[in-house]
Formats: C-alpha cells, sequence, structure tokens
C-alpha cells in the first residue's frame, strides 16, 4: 500500500460511519501568533473540541499536513522527519470510546490486514491526588476487541515509564495503564493544569516490530512505551472529558474525541519495516538513487544523505506551497535551513549545481491525488529552490575563503571563528570540521564545546528577539500608539487580576486607531468582566502613574513577579517596564523593551474595549481604542 492507498482507505472508513471530510489547513496557522507551524491534526480543530459549533457537523475526519521544525538536526536517521500527515477524526459531543476504540481497531486490523498479535495498547491509570479515575472502561473495550480476534489481552499497570523498564512485560499483557503518558490537555498533567482547562485520558495503541531486540540503554526491560525503537506509536485516541475547577476535576457536559494517526507510521506498520524514510519515501530515494549513481543502503553515509535530502526536500515544498519562500526570518528561516542543509548532503552524493530541484518532481508524483496544487506550482517551486540553492553556493564559496584566510594565519581555528562562520557564511560545525580534515587541521573537543556554548547563547537571544517580536506588534512608535502600547499591558495587568494566572498576552497589533489583543484563556470573557478591566486600565490613567522601564538580572525579575512568557527563551538580562501610582500601587509589571509613556496621565481619552472574540486554539481577542 502507498501512502496514498492508506489515507483513502482511512478517509472511506471513517466517511462510512457518518464523518464528513475537512480539508487540511495549511502549514501556516491562521490567526495564531503564539506558533509558526501548524504541528499536530487537532491543532486547528481545538476551537471546535472547546465548545464551538463546526459548520460541517459534528463527526469530522481528515488528513491534516504537519510540520515540526524541532526534528530537522535529528533528521537522518531512520526514525525522524520534519513532515508527516495525521489522519484524524473528531466527535463533537457525539459518540465516545466505546465507538472510538472499536472503529480504529477494525481499520487497522481488517482495512490494513496488521496482525492483532503486533498491535498493543496503553490506557490511563488514573490520579487518585487529582481525583480522577482508572480508564477502566477504555481497558475493558479493548479486552473485548482482542479477545474477538483470539488475542489474549490481560492488563498490566506500569504508570511510569521507569516503572515500565523495571517490571517488563509478562506473558499475554497487552493493556498497559500509564498515568502522565495516558492524559492530554494543552497544559500537561492534571497537577499543572489551571482552572478551566479541558483535558481527558487517552489510549494510544502500539505495533511491534519483532526483528528489533531491546536495547538495554534504555531501560533494564522493553514495554509499549520504550524508546528502543521496538514499539512504534500508530495512533492515539483521546476522550476529553474533564475539565478543572477550584473544587477538582469535573465531567465535561459535552464529550469530545479526538483521534490523530500519523499516516506515515502507519505505512511502516503495513510494511512491517522500522525505516520511515525506505518506506514512506521510497518514490524521492529512486530518483536519488537513477540520479547519483549510488545505492540507498550501500553505505551509512549514503542512506544518511538521502535521508535527508529526502524529508527536507519534502518539508521545503510543502511550506512552499503554503506561501513561504526561503528567507532569514519567521517561518521562511526553516526553509532556508531545509534546503540549505540538503544542499550539504546533495554535494556528498555529487549533485552540483541546482540538482536539488530536480527532486521537486517525484514529490509531486507522490502527492497529485491528495494534493494536486504540488503539480500546478512545480514551475515556481523549482524556481524558488533553484534560487536558494545558488544563493547558498555563493555563501559558501565566501566561507572557503574566509576559512582560508583563518589558516593562512594560525594551526587551526577558534570556537569564535567558527562560530563566525556559522552565524555570517551559514556554515554548520560539522561542515567545518569536515574541510578541516581534510586539510589536515584537528579541532579539539574543547574548542568545538566552547562553539556549541556559543550556538546555545545565539539561539537564546534569537528566540528571546523573536518572542518580543511577534508580541510586540506596533505599527509605528507615534503617539497615539505609544498610548495605546501601555494600555494593552495595563489590560493585560487587569486580565490577570480578573481571570487567573494563566492568562498570558498570546500576540498583539496596534496601531494609532485600535489595540488588537490576544490572551491565553479558554473561554468567552463575560462584558461585566471587560466592564471591571476597563475601571482598572482607566484608574491607571486618572491617577497619573509614572511608567519606568529598567535592565534586571533575569532571576531577579522572576522572584519579584515581573509577568512573562517563556523565560527559558530570555537572555540573563532582561528589560521590565513598571506602572506605578503615587500611592505605592504598581499596576503593571511586566518584560516589554518598546516604547511607552513616560507618566498615564500623557493617555488622552477613555480606555474602551469594543470587542471580545475567540482567535484561535484556547486563545481570546481584544479589540479595544482610546475615546476621545
Amino acid at each position: 500500500m502507498t501512502l496514498h492507498d492508506i489515507r483513502t482507505a482511512y478517509l472511506e472508513h471513517m466517511k462510512a460511519q457518518g464523518h464528513v471530510e475537512i480539508p487540511s489547513a495549511s502549514l501556516v496557522p491562521e490567526n495564531d501568533p503564539t506558533t509558526l507551524f501548524t504541528g499536530s491534526g487537532m491543532q486547528p480543530l481545538v476551537p471546535y473540541l472547546l465548545g464551538q459549533e463546526h459548520p460541517a457537523g459534528s463527526r469530522l475526519v481528515n488528513s491534516q499536513k504537519c510540520f515540526r521544525s524541532g526534528d530537522i538536526e535529528e533528521v537522518g536517521d531512520n526514525r525522524h522527519t520534519t513532515f508527516f500527515e495525521m489522519l484524524g477524526n473528531w466527535s463533537l459531543g457525539d459518540y465516545n470510546k466505546e465507538d472510538q476504540l472499536p472503529w480504529f481497531f477494525a481499520f487497522l486490523t481488517d482495512t490494513l490486514s496488521l496482525d492483532p498479535q503486533r498491535l498493543y495498547v496503553t490506557v490511563y491509570a488514573g490520579d487518585e491526588e487529582a481525583g480522577v479515575p482508572r480508564d477502566s472502561e477504555a481497558a475493558a473495550v479493548w479486552q473485548r476487541l482482542f479477545r474477538e480476534k483470539g488475542v489474549e489481552a490481560k492488563t498490566a499497570v506500569m504508570v511510569s515509564e521507569e516503572e515500565g523498564a523495571a517490571r517488563g512485560m509478562h506473558e499475554d499483557e497487552r493493556v498497559f495503564f500509564y498515568r502522565d503518558k495516558n492524559w492530554w490537555s494543552r497544559a500537561g498533567t492534571p497537577d499543572n493544569m489551571p482552572v478551566g482547562e479541558p483535558g481527558g485520558p487517552d489510549s494510544e495503541v502500539f505495533y511491534e516490530f519483532t526483528d528489533i531486540e531491546h536495547d538495554t540503554r534504555f531501560g533494564e526491560h522493553c514495554h509499549p512505551n520504550c524508546d528502543c525503537g521496538r514499539f512504534l506509536e500508530i495512533g492515539n485516541s483521546v476522550f476529553m472529558e474533564y475539565h478543572k475547577t477550584e473544587h477538582g476535576f469535573e465531567p465535561l457536559p459535552k464529550k469530545n474525541v479526538d483521534f490523530g494517526g500519523g499516516l506515515e507510521r502507519l505505512m511502516m506498520a503495513v510494511a512491517d519495516t522500522p525505516d520511515i524514510v525506505a518506506v514512506c519515501h521510497a518514490p524521492i530515494l529512486s530518483f536519488l538513487e537513477e540520479h547519483t549513481g549510488k545505492r540507498y543502503e550501500e553505505s551509512e553515509t549514503t542512506s544518511h544523505a538521502m535521508r535527508v535530502i529526502a524529508d527536507h526536500m519534502k518539508a521545503a515544498v510543502f511550506l512552499i506551497v503554503d506561501g513561504i519562500e526561503p528567507s532569514n526570518t519567521d517561518q521562511g528561516y526553516f526553509v532556508r535551513r531545509l534546503l540549505r542543509r540538503a544542499v550539504r548532503f546533495a554535494d556528498q552524493l555529487g549533485m552540483h549545481e541546482s540538482g536539488l530541484a530536480e527532486v521537486v518532481e517525484p514529490i509531486a508524483a507522490m502527492y497529485e491525488g491528495q494534493y494536486p496544487i504540488v503539480r500546478e506550482k512545480v514551475a515556481s517551486i523549482r524556481a524558488s529552490i533553484a534560487g536558494e540553492e545558488q544563493k547558498f553556493r555563493k555563501t559558501l564559496a565566501q566561507g572557503l575563503r574566509t576559512l582560508e584566510k583563518h589558516l593562512d594565519h594560525n594551526a587551526t581555528v577558534s570556537a569564535e571563528q567558527l562560530f563566525d562562520l556559522y552565524q555570517t557564511d551559514g556554515f554548520p560545525l560539522e561542515l567545518s570540521l569536515e574541510i578541516l580534515t581534510e586539510r589536515g587541521t584537528a579541532v579539539d573537543h574543547e574548542t568545538t564545546t566552547a562553539f556549541e556554548t556559543l550556538i546555545k547563547e545565539h539561539k537564546a537571544k534569537s528566540r528571546a528577539g523573536s518572542e518580543q517580536k511577534f508580541k510586540g506588534g506596533l505599527a509605528d512608535s507615534g503617539e497615539v500608539t505609544t498610548m495605546l502600547h501601555t494600555c494593552t499591558h495595563l489590560m493585560l495587568a487587569a486580565l490577570r487580576k480578573e481571570l487567573g494566572d494563566h492568562v498570558h498576552q498570546a500576540g498583539s497589533n496596534i496601531t494609532s486607531e485600535r489595540a488588537r489583543f490576544d490572551f491565553t484563556h479558554p473561554e468567552k470573557v463575560p462584558r461585566e468582566v471587560l466592564d471591571k478591566i476597563e475601571a482598572y486600565v482607566n484608574e491607571a490613567i486618572e491617577k497619573d502613574c509614572t511608567v519606568t522601564t529598567t535592565v534586571m538580572d533575569k532571576q531577579v525579575a522572576q522572584d519579584t513577579g515581573v509577568e512573562g512568557s517563556f523565560w527559558e527563551r530570555y537572555p540573563d538580562q532582561v528589560t521590565v517596564y513598571r506602572v506605578e501610582a503615587p500611592d505605592g500601587t504598581v499596576y503593571s509589571q511586566e518584560l516589554c523593551g518598546g516604547p511607552h509613556v513616560a507618566s498615564t496621565a500623557n493617555i488622552k481619552g477613555t480606555f474602551k474595549i469594543k470587542k471580545e472574540e475567540s482567535s484561535s486554539a484556547g486563545v481570546r481577542r481584544v479589540k479595544a481604542i482610546l475615546e476621545p
């Protein structure tokens, strides 16, 4: 079966159960400044899982394109990819686990003909302290389903991965209870969830590759949640059953199901092959073999290079299709990074001078059934990739000249020089080391360690800068825009005061006419609460508060209650702004380096919230003005 075969079979299987197929959302999330990419099948559906009615009804199914940038450096082995598709089906207050689990099991064992003896499942072990019971209902459904296939399915309580590794698996055990691994919410475990947050147990299905021996580096014994590679998760059914209240967890009045199954992982199970690239990128690998004269399995160097090219090119193609061109900023930075890494490995295979652009053809052929737009845009995609490759080759030439200059004056290169090559000329460390090795120049471990430290510091500063950029959102630095900017920070303090500490800024766009402000909160804010927030801001304006900006140690800022999100992304020194009344009342103190009024007396007009609405998954949006 091909990817297209499995995708089509799943969609038809679920449509036969009354589901309506909806299209894949873009890889670029709409109206969601909190993330750069769509990274899961349920991400575009969260507003509907939280209660908003979907125009297509209560039973939905699709295959969602996904991109996860965190795995870029890991790509090259047989398990990691950046671009993938997530098969998903959803029940919006309709059916529950007694329907969902049999439907998925039938798809696996009947439609895909997977051997039930190779399948293992996990369910929620419960949390006595949180007051959430063990999911015995899901376990009983699974035991019945396996029994109907003639498979004994005893249960076992693992609770944690550590306990699983210590205990191992006993004969005929097939249904395993875990705690944190089988609970889903946007805020993590039951203990970490804020009041008002929904969540619930989930049930994962694993496929066993019996030819893989357990690697004891991952624990003494193997178990379904072991990372040794023997077990592969191929689907997860989330049952959103609870919401957290001040008195603990209570059942949701309307329960939902959110299922996600990796298309490529399902194909690995069908092929009984643990190499995701060999199974799911075969047409691309065949193309590379034909155009390089090398065989995929002839050496680890060759297979590694082909895996990188296949994954990165496919991801880049779909990102370009969704309107992202290579650049040095935002989503475009990742397209550039993918293509430039692919160029390096293409050179290893002997593909030079715009050869990568030709790889678009097998990708278009693979996906023309589900995504014909790739075929329609082949010419423009190839032009974009060829242009980026040419730019990078010029960068490589410049970097080689820089490296030669360093070697003309020194026996080796320093960590600072390697970092300069990385930052200015786009030379990854491994490329510099390869060139130096060819020239007989050794680089010691101390130097490479120092280089990695510089990289970490650089990435931390870049992330902090990116965070401030997304949060700033000022159209200009004019007087009215600046006044509204200060008002939005006062409003955030008021939102946190009225709604709770789970509220954080999630993006803003401020012009001289209005402020658009996004914040994390799972439900609509009543008008009476908005009135209180308006009153808080206007009180601060009337009190003629002073606005000061200081630079302080990050730890000091955290310890003194300064508001901010993603603290780990900021450098050791942070900029903090503070609004304080003459009587000593602090109305707001927050991480912010943008322009502010010197005193709230300079804010002209009355602060008014004109509209409050949903922005994206778990994010609300307000639009506010300064009324004369």
